[in-house]
């Protein structure tokens, strides 16, 4: 059968004014943060894009390397024929990769960026026509579940049996506290079990190491990443109407040890007021706004966290340095 066009489906409404209280209330709090959600407008997501490309950013082309080399091992693990359910899914490009490898059933897509989504899947869709294919513009960082109007589109592809794989890769996950990241497990661990037998999740991992090879990755020589952290202020500007000055904020990275965690802020670099519409915000010179964390996992820490979600022991892939890790885990 030939899809000439994918299915898709819009469940994230943009909601402007529920965008500012959210933004106002992190603004206002001790100390002052703002979800790194709100790096990624056109220009920060390619700003990212440009971060994947740097020398001391090794988590993506680490993780594409474990695929590349260990995708067979994978795929021996893993059901063939299954839902391939790819959360934050961007430009697809990584799960692409695992359709032949994996011999999907069918692709659903998830990702916020509505606009982008639906853009990149009639591409995707024409490169691969005999493959069912839908978007999800939805939030699944606050709940994650299929949504019953879905089921259609299921029955017409003959998936509802399917097994279900979920495919977190890029190590987003480090994105969530861990007891955010329990949370959404367990989320995915239900929407593994709506399908058929066999199915779990595939995640990407970063795994604690040295210092000194964490933090360049989030303070690169170039100066990208500090455009990108910055770019939040621009963003910040566009969706509140706050008057962030750019130029006097330092990109401050660094790792916190005992959370495991690195840590991105925005540093003031001088006394100064922000103010927006209905609210205001002083920052003294060294005040920091927080705008992310990246929390980093050893591998018998994440299988512990997988199977308090309710997944069984997990088996999981690695690069010759011990740097990064793919899990799976069967549901």
């Amino acid at each position: 059968m030939t899809h000439t066009t994918p299915a898709f489906l819009q469940i994230h409404q943009a909601d402007d004014a529920a965008v500012r209280r959210e933004l106002a209330a992190g603004l206002v709090q001790s100390p002052a943060q703002v979800s790194p959600k709100f790096l990624y407008d056109a220009l920060g997501s390619r700003l990212f894009s440009a971060i994947t490309e740097l020398q001391e950013y090794y988590p993506t082309r680490t993780e594409a390397g474990i695929f590349a080399t260990q995708g067979a091992d994978m795929a021996s693990h893993i059901p063939a024929r299954a839902l391939l359910l790819d959360l934050g899914a961007g430009c697809c490009t990584k799960a692409e990769r695992l359709f032949p490898v994996l011999r999907t059933a069918g692709y659903v897509a998830v990702d916020i960026s509505v606009d982008f989504l639906r853009e990149t899947l009639t591409t995707l869709q024409q490169r691969h026509p005999s493959l069912p294919m839908m978007g999800l513009g939805m939030d699944f960082s606050s709940s994650l579940a299929l949504p019953p109007d879905t089921r259609p589109w299921l029955a017409r592809h003959g998936l509802e049996a399917a097994p279900r794989v979920v495919f977190y890769p890029g190590s987003s996950i480090g994105n969530f506290s861990p007891p955010e990241a329990l949370r959404l497990l367990r989320q995915a661990h239900a929407v593994c079990q709506g399908g058929g037998a066999g199915g779990g999740l595939l995640i990407g991992v970063d795994r604690v190491k040295p210092t000194d090879i964490l933090e360049p990755a989030y303070d690169d020589s170039l100066g990208v990443t500090a455009a990108f952290n910055r770019n939040l202020l621009l963003h910040t500007n566009h969706l509140l109407g706050t008057d962030f000055d750019p130029r006097q904020w330092q990109h401050v990275a660094f790792y916190d040890s005992a959370q495991s965690r690195i840590e991105m802020h925005l540093q003031s670099a001088i006394a100064q007021q922000v103010r927006w519409a209905d609210g205001e915000r002083r920052f003294a010179a060294g005040e920091r706004l927080h705008t992310e964390n990246s929390y980093k996992w050893t591998p018998e820490g994440f299988v512990a966290l997988l199977e308090a979600a309710g997944f069984r022991p997990a088996v999981h892939w690695t690069d010759e340095h011990e740097w990064f890790s793919v899990f799976w885990a069967e549901a």
